[in-house]
């Protein structure tokens, strides 16, 4: 079984996001970067499908040369290959990103190489966008399940569930195939020091894709408004139980 992980670098979560002055891009200067919350758990899951089941698993993403550091993230953690589909590092639109996917994958198909399962991450931290696994599935003519939470493979086929109001919804693909993980489907492991030893060792494959006008163009972007949250403090110890009853009183609880 040969499956493909497919992950995006975006600014650390839990940092401050600012943006540059002409609102065109998050200025990175104190930002760390990670691999996108969703996508870690894609690539925890396609270790755990090799461990079961053997293969060879293989991740890919499309960045700079920075973004190799991403790709040697997640080798640490078990994966075998890594693909670097090496751009200037301007943000391509979700159309760009699945055709230079779809073409990495048919042209290593060409000489061989298959790949029978696709994963992705649901969407990504930082755009938020779900097109990516749908537009890639729709150009490969496979079959695509989304928001996934659940994966089991077996015979040829997998079974995906992803869980809605009030339960869970199943489906049954034939692979190849293209699913997206919620995070939540697993708890990503964290990497040794040896896996991170070997993963400074092995190669990464380095394809410049053909960047491809038409899609979205950005405009520019924007920071969402500031929550601001007050806090009133009542008292101390025993005398702000008075003032926890009025509290309740007024909002009604008692």
């Amino acid at each position: 079984m040969n499956v493909l992980v497919c992950i995006k670098r975006v600014p650390a979560t839990a940092g401050h996001i600012a943006l540059t002055p002409d609102g065109q891009e998050i200025d990175t200067r104190y930002l760390g970067f990670t691999i996108s919350p969703h996508e870690e758990c894609a690539v925890e899951e396609a270790v755990r499908l090799i461990e079961a089941h053997g293969g060879t698993t293989t991740v890919l993403t499309l960045g700079p040369e920075a973004a190799a550091d991403q790709l040697r993230d997640a080798m640490a953690l078990g994966i075998d290959h890594a693909i670097l589909l090496l751009t200037d590092g301007r943000e391509w639109d979700p159309m760009a990103t699945a055709a230079a996917i779809v073409d990495t994958v048919a042209a290593r198909a060409a000489v061989g190489q298959t790949f029978d399962l696709l994963l992705f991450g649901n969407e990504a931290a930082d755009t938020g966008d779900y097109q990516v696994p749908v537009r890639a599935a729709h150009a490969l003519g496979l079959p695509c399940f989304t928001g996934v939470k659940a994966l089991d493979v077996s015979d040829g086929h997998v079974i995906a569930r992803r869980q809605m109001e009030g339960g869970w919804e199943s489906s049954e693909l034939t692979l190849p195939a293209v699913v997206s993980v919620r995070e939540g489907i697993n708890l990503p492991r964290y990497p040794s020091l040896p896996g991170r030893l070997r993963a400074k060792k092995k190669e990464i494959d380095r394809i410049e894709p053909v960047w491809r006008d038409g899609g979205l163009s950005k405009i520019r972007l924007k920071l969402p408004p500031v929550t601001e949250h007050r806090v009133e403090i009542l008292g101390k110890d025993g005398e702000a139980a008075s003032r926890v009853v009025e509290v309740f009183q007024r909002l009604g609880l008692v």
